[in-house]
This record gives structure tokens, sequence and C-alpha cells, in this order.
């Protein structure tokens, strides 16, 4: 383990929407974080390296006499722990206190607290007396627990701050994790750094050098295949380990019909002439188009899509002989969201392609450097890999690509009037200086056909649906207000140059709700 990891806050995940945004936070910090399920907590053996345990929000409730817990000598390890909405209700219910389920008092959306007492928790928090925070809960906490104080309050929850000192146990009713919480980041630097005196020691920059040696320890004299898309992730994967191994390194690169116009082309380019990568171009677009056939499921799209990939790297990798290693572009957000924290569907989000997407049995041993590290971590460790910002800076791409972007059933015919349409908005939005300054855009076909009047004949054409959202994290995301001249000015370029589209519509629901890709 690298010495940068040695001290760590941990993070036991309930079933929150937004648990990785708690890491996320911690990370921003300076500090190594990890996020479990209650479950995975019985694997520990050596609590030394935790110096602090956070409890996430979730959807379950402390009233039922089923609930989500943790064993309770967790809580008397002299280890500081801060709940967070149902991680406060767990605390005070462990504990003793009292908690009702309330339709009349629940607190959904933003709420203003007032601070009571002093406290480690909120130093330089409250600048004024009162803040606006995020709430959401319908369960509140109606009797404290012997040795608990009460630190703030709102009008319709007596108890949104709460202490034990003696304990070091903290809880907070509202999300400091999400931006919609002011100066919620504090709340966050103060538990680290005031309550559980950890040190700063998470540096991107480092964590690149110790991957390379990780990956040469680990790979020796084996040989490695690459899947490389020609996003950040993978070329990063990519990048890192042509430095740990390169002579015993092949990328390869599947044209499965899905990309976005010219883009596989372009960044084979690129990655081929400007960093000399070992490329092997593979054309599956009739295989994947053949599997996709009458597949309507979004679950099942990735699910395929994933097994077409491993079949196609195992051919190649029994071509090249000696392979033992599959590297891909797996991040730690994949892989929270594809695991479930109780077990249940409904606290898993969706399968990643390249994560629950996956085959249960594999020939080749899965290679994942960027397994524990976020999406703008990736981002750094790609520029300080010299990686050109065409690629480092480039918006997310799902994995299945376009696949799970024409909505319903996958035609060639779909794809290519999706590609037209895509095109057309991402390099408006290059050309209007847009492009970075929103985290994610695109274009979607809808399963729907409308009726429309073009030359004055009908027409019966398919509806486009764009989407541009501003994001820290891709957790939480609001749409992006684009000028109406820009709106008007797309929406008359996609219809008078693609043909199968009559109709433009533009997404403007937030994350939450919904998420940033339709499926």
């Amino acid at each position: 383990m690298s010495p940068q990891k040695k001290d760590k806050i941990l993070i036991i995940d309930f079933g929150s929407q937004v648990t990785k945004l708690i890491a996320r936070r911690v990370r921003e910090l300076g500090v190594y974080s990890e996020v479990i399920t209650p479950k995975e907590l019985s694997f520990i053996k050596d609590y030394k390296s935790i110096k602090g345990i956070v409890l996430s929000g979730g959807p379950s409730t402390v009233t039922k006499k089923k609930f989500q817990t943790i064993p309770k000598k967790i809580l008397f390890k002299g280890i500081p722990i801060l709940g967070i909405c149902y991680g406060l209700q767990l605390i005070a219910k462990l504990f003793g206190g009292k908690i009702k389920s309330s339709f009349k008092k629940r607190e959904f959306g933003r709420a203003f607290i007032l601070k009571k007492k002093k406290s480690d928790l909120i130093k330089n928090f409250f600048k004024k007396k009162e803040k606006a925070v995020w709430m959401s809960h319908q369960d509140a906490v109606v009797k404290l627990p012997k040795g608990f104080k009460a630190i703030a309050s709102t009008s319709e929850s007596k108890f949104t701050i709460i202490e034990n000192t003696n304990k070091k146990i903290y809880g907070v009713q509202f999300h400091p994790e999400v931006t919609h919480s002011e100066n919620g980041k504090q709340i966050f630097k103060n538990f680290v750094f005031s309550i559980c005196k950890t040190k700063k020691m998470w540096n991107i920059e480092y964590q690149k050098l110790e991957i390379i040696k990780e990956i040469r320890n680990l790979v020796k004299k084996d040989k490695v295949i690459c899947a490389l898309s020609g996003g950040v992730d993978s070329s990063v994967v990519a990048l890192l380990v042509n430095k740990a191994i390169r002579k015993n390194l092949v990328c390869i690169m599947v044209d499965t019909g899905l990309m976005r116009k010219n883009e596989f082309k372009h960044t084979y380019d690129i990655l081929k002439k400007k960093y000399r990568l070992n490329i092997k171009l593979v054309n599956a677009e009739k295989f994947f188009f053949k599997k996709l056939k009458n597949t309507i499921n979004p679950e099942k799209k990735r699910k395929i899509i994933g097994k077409l990939f491993i079949k196609i790297f195992e051919k190649e990798a029994r071509k090249i002989k000696n392979v033992k290693f599959l590297a891909q572009g797996t991040l730690y957000p994949d892989i929270i969201e594809s695991k479930s924290s109780t077990g249940s569907l409904t606290s898993k989000i969706k399968s990643h392609h390249n994560v629950g997407g996956l085959p249960k049995k594999m020939n080749l041993k899965l290679l994942e450097p960027l397994k524990e590290f976020f999406k703008d971590e990736v981002r750094i460790l790609g520029n300080s890999l010299g990686l050109t910002k065409n690629i480092s800076m480039k918006h997310p791409f799902p994995g299945p690509g376009l696949g799970i972007r024409v909505i319903g059933n996958i035609t060639k015919e779909k794809i290519k009037i999706l590609q037209e349409a895509d095109h057309i908005f991402i390099n408006e939005l290059v050309k209007s200086n847009l492009y970075n300054k929103i985290w994610q855009a695109y274009a979607a076909l809808l399963p729907v056909k409308t009726v429309g009047v073009m030359g004055d004949s009908r027409t019966y054409e398919y509806i486009c649906l764009l989407r541009a959202v501003i994001s820290e994290d891709g957790m939480t995301a609001d749409y992006y207000h684009f000028p109406k001249s820009f709106i008007d000015k797309i929406s008359t370029k996609i219809i008078n140059n693609v043909n199968g589209i009559n109709r433009v519509v533009y997404d403007i629901t937030s994350k939450p709700p919904s998420t940033i890709e339709l499926e």
C-alpha cells in the first residue's frame, strides 16, 4: 500500500445517491477516502489506518424493525464518526435516542439552520447566525441520546447538528457534500483536520509514480492489452501502462460503429502519431449491431456491450499470445455506481459496461490503475503525463457510446442520424466557446416520430433531444442556460441538415431527479 494511503477516512454507504460526493470532498482536502458498504465492514481486520468514519445518507428508515446498521462496537473504538442525514438518525438510534417519521414536518430542498452552541465541527461554518443548507429527509430525531448536545437547528428539525465530544461522534441532518449547502466543505475540513487529526497526504502527482511502479511490479514480463477508446480515462491508462512496460503493451481500439462522427479515426491518429502507442484496430461494427438488434432495455444493452468487448479482447489476446492482463479505464465512481449498498436493485444506479456489464468468467486478469480515482483526478493525471487537452478535457462519453443515446432499438440508420446531429451540436459548442464551460453535452435520438411540415410536405421523423449540463463532478448537475439565439441556431441547423429529424427539444432537468444520460 502506498504510504499516502495509510491514513484514510472511511465512508459507509447506506445507499445515498450522493455518497460519492463525500469521498470527493475529503479527497479535495488532500486526504485519501474510501467508500464501502455496511456488509464490507466485516472484512476489516485492522482499523489503525482509519482516522475517521463517515456514515452516509440513504433511503432506509430507522423507525422500522429492520434497518441498515453497523456493528455497535465500531462506535466505541475511539475513531471519530460523522453521521450525515440517515447517518445522524442511525447514531441517535444506536445510542438510545428517539426518531419519528413525519409527512407534515419533512424537509426537502433548501432549509435555514440556526447556530445554538460552539463546536469544533462548525468552526468558520457560520459566518452569520443562519446558514442555507440542502435537506432530504422526513425522519427526524425528536429526543437526543444521553451525552449528546444540539449544536444547530431549523424551524422543522430541532437537532440539525449534534455532537458527543467524549465519544468523538457528530451528526448533521443536512447534506454538506452537495454544492447546494453553503460552505458545506468547511464541515468536512473541520471533521478531517480538527477532529480526526489527519494530514494532507493524498497527492495526484505522487500517485502517478506509485501507479507506474505498481504496474511494473504486478505485470513483470507478462503482456498487457489495453482497451483504448480515445476518451480521457482509457488514454491515461494507456500512457501509464506504456510508461511502465512499453514493449509488452498492445492497445486495442474497437470500432463498434457506436462512436461519434469521425472520432474513432481522429483519436487514433493523435494517440498513434503523438504518443507512439502500439495500437491495433479492430472493426467490429457488424458484430455489435447484430448482437444489439431488438434490444430495448438499457441494462441489457450495457451488459451485451460489456460482454462483446471482452470477447473481442480475449480473441485478440490469443492472436498476440502470452497476454495475461486487460487494462481498462475503470474509475472509482463506476465501481460505486455498479454495486448496491443494500443488495437491492433500487439502490444500484446502473451497471457500467466495464464493471457490472462484464462476464463472470474471464480469461484475462483486469488491470485497472484508475479504479481509486475520480474523473477530475484522472484529468490531473493526464495533464502530468502530457496528454493533449483535446483528450484530457474531453467531455465524458459513455463506454457503450451512442448505443445508449439511441433510446430503444438500435439500427444503423438511427446511429447515422444521431452522429450527424451530435456532430453539429458539439461543433457549434466549440465554435461558440461554450464547450469548456459545460461538463457534458450530447444529442440523443428519442424512440418517437412526430408529424412535421417541410417544404409544404408532411414529414414523419424522429425527435432529437439535446442535453448540456454544468457540474463539478457529475454527481449533481444543472442544465446549461443557453441564450435563446444559440438554441434557435442549433435547432434550425440540425433540422435543415439532418434527414430523419424534424423536431429538436432541449432537456432542462437537473440531476437529481434525473441522471445525465438518458439510459
